[in-house]
């Protein structure tokens, strides 16, 4: 009979003892990690699924991380569009309570609330979140707005600023006669009054300067006077060009019927900025005569004389006193175009022309990326996902029709002076004030600034909508992840005591094995 030694049997119980002890290894792994393998080939038939869990929430918190960059830009836009519509309410308010009082620098109090607030604005536009402009469309490294003391005052002797282009605006818009570059005279028969205006001269194009004070239209109440109403001049250069320059006219004929007391004649004139003005002749027969009034004479040709010596009176404060104002608006409108425009020629009393400016001879007041057709909206300049199908839209452009009109309108307020003895001066005030105030009303049909605020209030709304949900999901994704890769501590722990005992016994079994002889054996 062969007897065996124990070493044989016993690898057999050496491979459980292994056997046991690797698996105390992996449960003492999981009870420490929390999870069921360090591997995916350890997860078993679920390894796929936990896969693909695993990327969708990768995907949420990178959507989470945009979202929160998003919410922080938006936000810090939000704050400067907020104090741009404080702003225009301050100097619209200024505009309309500020009366016509000049300290010693030609300005008013309202004039130098403008003056504040315009300063604010440009700061406003020029915000940044981290290192991006937000104002500046696609040109993200890009102060979108020139420094407001050059938008202004210029820089340097050769580079005019707003001031030097209201300046040089007011000068053509004058003339030479300081007239607005319209005249009354007696015209033909000798019991009319004509108003004429400088237009081209025949050299083509045949077209009206843009200068100074243009003719509407005419109306009276006279019985019997006819009037003659200003014939635009043609689109198109015609066959034979006249031999003189080309005058816009219009007239007033009293006829034969003397005018009775209290009659009107009413000329409407349009300023450069596009706005009507009115004068109104009254007839009278009380000397000294009250503004815009005119002598009944004892016929018409002595009445007609009367009414153009007047009417030449009231065209010139009309010139000096709103077509002033108006010249300074439409001058901001001028230097906040793209290109900026100039007076073309000099001397400038006497100019036909405007020209664009240039960086070399005019600030450029935006430097962003332009607001037109070709470069899609301005919220569109700025798209960033934050969902696997859902974007939102947050650029913004400072020349934007609504910005662009406030700071514009801001600017000019704050950029005009006038001496307290030029006897025009209340005048050019109350005008300024009165369109200044115009300006940044409400228009129905126009962007304003709340529009903006109204587009980012949607996407912010897109954006918490969307991490709303995405939290959601990413509860459900990770809760499904944790069944599949998560373990159950108290059954692993469970595991652990029960495969200790197993692996103690084995342990002990072993040894008395290991110690067993053919003597004691036998």
């Amino acid at each position: 009979m062969t007897i065996s030694g124990v070493s044989g049997r016993t690898s057999y119980i050496g491979s459980g003892i292994l056997d046991l002890r690797n698996q105390l290894d992996t449960l003492t792994q999981q009870l420490s990690s929390g999870k069921i393998s360090n591997t995916y080939a350890g997860e078993g038939s679920g390894r796929s699924l936990a896969i693909a869990l695993r990327s969708q929430l990768s995907g949420v918190a990178a959507y989470a991380d945009t979202a929160v960059n998003l919410n922080t830009r938006i936000g810090v836009a939000n704050l400067s569009l907020q104090r741009l519509v404080a702003i225009g309410s301050d100097v619209k308010g200024a505009a309309v309570s500020a009366g016509s009082t000049l300290d010693n620098t030609g300005q008013t109090a309202g004039q130098k609330t403008a003056s504040l607030g315009f300063f604010d604005s440009v700061d406003m536009l020029n915000a940044k979140s981290g290192d991006r402009y937000l104002f500046s469309g696609r040109a993200t490294d890009t102060p979108p707005v020139a420094a407001a003391d050059q938008i202004m005052n210029g820089s340097g002797a050769l580079v005019a600023g707003l001031k030097q282009v209201i300046a040089e605006r007011k000068t053509a818009d004058l003339g030479v006669n300081q007239n607005g570059r319209v005249g009354s005279a007696i015209g033909t028969p000798a019991t009319s009054v004509a108003i004429t205006e400088e237009d081209a001269t025949p050299a083509p194009p045949l077209q009206a300067q843009p200068f100074g004070i243009k003719l509407t239209g005419v109306s009276t109440t006279i019985t019997g006077a006819t009037v003659t109403q200003p014939v635009n001049l043609p689109t198109t250069v015609p066959p034979a060009l006249p031999a003189t320059p080309v005058q816009k006219s219009m007239s007033v004929d009293l006829g034969t019927t003397v005018p009775n007391v209290g009659d009107q004649v009413k000329f409407t004139f349009t300023m450069p900025d596009g706005t009507s003005e009115d004068i109104v002749m009254t007839a009278s027969d009380k000397t000294p005569l009250a503004a815009n009034s005119f002598l009944i004479g004892a016929d018409t040709t002595t009445t007609a004389a009367n009414l153009n010596t007047a009417l030449t009176s009231s065209l010139k404060d009309l010139a000096n006193g709103p077509m002033v104002a108006a010249s300074a608006v439409e001058a901001g409108n001028n230097f906040f175009d793209q290109p900026p425009l100039r007076v073309g020629t000099t001397p400038l009393g006497s100019a036909t022309t405007l020209v664009a400016g240039t960086s070399a001879n005019t600030v450029i007041w935006y430097n962003g990326e332009q607001d037109t057709v070709a470069n899609g909206s301005a919220r569109g300049s700025a798209v960033s996902q934050i969902d696997t199908s859902i974007t939102v839209q947050y650029g913004a452009r400072a020349d934007e029709q609504a910005l662009r009109s406030q700071l514009q309108t801001v600017a000019v307020f704050a950029a005009v002076t006038t001496s307290a003895t030029d006897p025009y001066a209340n005048a050019q005030v109350a005008a300024l004030n009165q369109r200044v105030a115009q300006n940044l009303a409400t228009i129905p049909g126009t962007q304003t600034i709340q529009d903006i605020q109204a587009d980012f209030a949607g996407a912010q709304s897109s954006i918490k909508s969307t991490t709303d949900r995405q939290v959601q999901t990413k509860a459900m994704a990770q809760t499904m992840l944790d069944s599949i890769e998560g373990i159950n501590n108290d059954e692993v722990a469970t595991k652990i005591l029960a495969l200790q005992t197993a692996l103690q016994a084995s342990y002990q079994m072993t040894s008395k094995l290991y110690q067993m002889s053919l003597v004691k054996f036998l």
